[in-house]
């Protein structure tokens, strides 16, 4: 029987670490829907090229710098107990990984290719397992500390702070570094429209990224013995929550509408594990309410041009849905209990700090190296043509005869 339960384990992770596999998919379609037909070909490259540095510096530095685990025993070491350390560390890569995914989108049409793939090298190896090892794997007495203050530790237990507020505000500062798309903000105070590109690659974006998201929350518990149907319910509730309310603060635009899910799921990864379906549909709700309106308030007011609002959706979503585990995982509100609101806003805003500071860093050093931006040339061109010199759909189909 124990045979088979680790067995069940690993399959358990594997087919949680495909499905947040298969939500790198999402993100490369939300941004390609999103962004001009002339940036189409880059988002696709480079979900997939930062995906791939990922693996390589999250295997050889961040893991270890997380866990403590590194895989230089032989295969025959690895490959004890199923080799269910073997898909924890690919389950967990695929969460380190959403990092530049989640930045990718923010510093869309204007970004250079390389330093990009450098700077993800560094927040996935350096600055992503710092947190989430602090978090996750008690590291530097950061939780012992929190549980001894305030009677719990800090709850994420799927990530709306470690990963996506962490994503989000790193990205904000890439954003900042980077400035505005060409022409985005005029000198009169106008602001240039640069409308989806695809409503339909946009819809699938969202579409991919909800499903494979019940793989990202569920299979957190990373043991079969610790499967919840509550954690799958109350993803499903703060998914509709987010959509509906993105849908009535954003006036019925398709934007609005498929970011909404989006919202409300990241708010609930932090306490969909302790909070009630109820509490679940509320915080969704108040999260695609509040994308909608951060994101205007974002781009018209704040004019920082980011170009999928990650910031508004990882980064203040997350944050939030950090600081709600904290109210409405508490048994007063239906909830689990055992868990602290100070501890949530203490760990919440650690996070977001720690973020902001890693983004400052990796990308100021490399703005004031190599530079991270396209000239304005190479922009109006578009990426597609600048970086890999073919367009998404060309105008003219040529034969050979």
């Amino acid at each position: 029987m124990e045979q088979i339960t680790l067995a069940l384990d690993t399959l358990f992770v594997l087919l949680g670490a495909i499905m947040v596999l298969a939500m790198h998919a999402g993100f490369a379609f939300l941004e390609v829907g999103t962004v001009r037909h002339k940036n189409q070909v880059n988002a696709l490259v480079k979900i997939l090229a930062d995906f791939s540095v990922s693996t390589i510096s999250y295997f050889f530095i961040g893991y270890a710098i997380a866990y403590g685990v590194g895989f230089y025993e032989p295969a025959t070491v690895l490959n004890e107990g199923n080799g269910y350390s073997l898909v924890k560390f690919f389950f967990l890569l695929t969460f380190a990984a959403a990092i530049p995914a989640i930045v990718s989108g923010g510093i869309a049409e204007r970004a250079r290719f390389v330093p990009q793939l450098v700077a993800t090298a560094a927040l996935v190896g350096l600055v992503y397992p710092v947190f989430e090892g602090m978090v996750w794997n008690g590291n530097y007495g950061f939780q012992e500390w929190l549980t001894a203050s305030f009677g719990a530790p800090f709850m994420d237990f799927a990530g709306s702070v470690v990963v996506h507020a962490v994503g989000g505000w790193i990205a904000l500062a890439a954003v900042l570094l980077l400035g505005s798309r060409r022409g985005r903000y005029t000198k009169d105070g106008r602001i240039s429209s640069h409308p989806p590109s695809s409503i339909p690659f946009l819809a699938l974006g969202s579409w991919v990224l909800a499903v494979g998201w019940f793989g990202f929350n569920v299979m957190s518990a990373q043991k079969i013995e610790g499967i919840s149907g509550l954690v799958a319910v109350n993803s499903l509730m703060a998914m509709v929550g987010g959509t509906l309310g993105a849908l009535a603060a954003g006036r019925n635009d398709p934007g609005f509408a498929y970011n909404g899910p989006l919202a409300g799921l990241v708010a609930v990864c932090a306490g969909s594990n302790i909070m009630h379906p109820l509490g679940s549909l509320a915080v969704g709700s108040i999260a695609g309410v509040l994308f909608v309106y951060m994101f205007t308030f974002t781009q018209n007011r704040l004019k920082i041009d980011d170009v999928l609002g990650v910031w508004p959706l990882h980064g203040i979503c997350g944050a939030f849905g950090g600081i709600a585990a904290g109210v409405f995982g508490q048994q007063a509100l239906g909830g689990m209990g055992g868990v602290s609101f100070m501890s949530q806003l203490i760990g919440t805003v650690a996070g977001v700090a720690l973020a902001l500071l890693g983004g400052f860093v990796v990308y100021g050093v490399l703005k004031m190296t190599v530079g991270i931006r396209l000239n304005e040339e190479e922009e109006f061109n578009g990426a597609d043509l600048t970086i890999h010199k073919v367009s998404a759909s060309p105008e003219r189909e040529t034969s050979s005869w």
